[in-house]
């Protein structure tokens, strides 16, 4: 297998992986955990494997005094990303939830067109107006599926959340420090938040004894949507780049939307498609910018046609 294909077959796994989030959150909710104890155990079931990912590419844990302040606000927005999203799993149907989370590249830039006068395309303004259409239809009432002004809400809040962390990665002294090792510190100091919310409020919930397979669920969020997305991530941007890395990221709500419709029962309304499709297809053109052309080229020389 050449390196571009592995690069696209991990990017696809990346994306799908994180898209699994609703997957095993939603049971969760459903046997009696509230969203504060799911990410609690989330991160903690998540820190220990990043550790061992670490020690065997034979990297230090070691972090200077100055990176300690980053690392805790970096901490807080993937923590503060996390809240909102599985609170948005509350108010709305998942797959809709993470299709709204896909429009963070979107934020990201307009974060960098307006603190950093970076420029912004007239194709990426009428991008974001399709954007803003889609999510409009997407908040619009009607029979199907389950949309509140609260979700809808809540779920932008994830993707600003995520977008500042994204900028603020990219911006700080923290860019030049290796991927995993920021993460296994970010979700450190999300769990001291959890643990210090958990102590402070005195409720911690566990699996039910009777539904003890429910731990499984909890294990399979650290590593399916967290640590195996992040590996994937990285070997990904490694191979091909961010950019159709980032481009892939569009098998994120679509593996929650099929999820959420085969295994949840979430009704697709035909306005809700069309809402999903112009979302995903407008970020989608924003990532890309001006290399989309290129990309698909190189996919159609991965796979010629055999002519006889």
């Amino acid at each position: 297998m050449n390196n571009k294909i592995k690069g696209y077959l991990f990017a696809a796994i990346s994306a799908a992986t994180y898209g699994m989030n609703p997957l095993f959150a939603l049971p969760l909710y459903e046997g009696g955990m509230d969203l504060y104890s799911v990410l609690f155990f989330r991160y903690l079931f998540a820190i220990p494997i990043l550790a061992i990912m670490l020690k065997i590419r034979r990297r230090d844990f070691s972090i200077e005094r100055k990176d300690i302040m980053p690392l805790i606000i970096l901490g807080v927005l993937f923590a503060l990303s996390s809240i909102t999203l599985f609170s948005s799993y509350h108010h709305m149907d998942a797959g809709i939830a993470s299709t709204i989370l896909f429009v963070y590249p979107i934020i990201v830039a307009l974060i960098m067109f307006f603190f950093f006068k970076e420029k912004i395309s007239a194709k990426t303004i009428a991008c974001i107006a399709v954007a803003l259409f889609g999510i409009a239809l997407l908040c619009k009432s009607g029979e199907g599926a389950v949309v509140s002004t609260k979700g809808i809400l809540f779920v932008l809040g994830s993707s600003l959340s995520y977008a500042i962390y994204i900028v603020y990665v990219n911006k700080s002294r923290i860019n030049k420090m290796a991927t995993i090792k920021v993460t296994l510190y970010v979700l450190t100091a999300g769990w001291i938040i959890f643990a210090i919310r958990a102590l402070a409020s005195g409720t911690l919930t566990t699996p039910p004894t009777e539904k003890w397979w429910l731990w499984g669920n909890i294990l399979a969020l650290s590593i399916f949507p967290t640590v195996i997305s992040l590996i994937c991530t990285t070997e990904a941007i490694q191979c091909i780049g961010s950019t159709p890395t980032a481009i892939l990221g569009v098998l994120e709500p679509v593996t929650a939307v099929f999820f959420g419709a085969v295994i949840f029962g979430e009704i697709l309304t035909t306005r809700i498609v069309i809402g999903l499709i112009l979302v995903i297809t407008s970020v989608t053109f924003v990532v890309a910018g001006d290399n989309l052309g290129k990309i698909l080229l190189r996919l159609r020389k991965m796979f010629p046609s055999k002519r006889h």
